[in-house]
């Protein structure tokens, strides 16, 4: 299993978000996300959004951080 997870570089209500994937499935990375208590409401068709705020939590609980060109080869 391998969850990426990218640099917090997207403005959205006043804070910098990034994205979180899957390298292999939409269940693996569902299941991260409720491991994580991300709500389902932050799956947008094939990621996560992610407020930058949590992005140490994600990367402590096994994500993988990646360069945003990456995680898109990746996905």
């Amino acid at each position: 299993m391998t969850i990426l997870i990218d640099e917090a570089r997207w403005w959205h209500r006043g804070e910098k978000w990034c994205h979180l994937v899957s390298d292999e499935t939409y269940d693996e990375l569902h299941e991260f996300a409720d491991a994580v208590g991300i709500p389902r409401r932050g799956f947008q068709g094939d990621h996560y959004a992610i407020p930058g705020s949590y992005r140490p939590q994600m990367i402590a609980a096994g994500a993988q951080e990646v360069e945003s060109r990456e995680l898109l080869r990746r996905l």
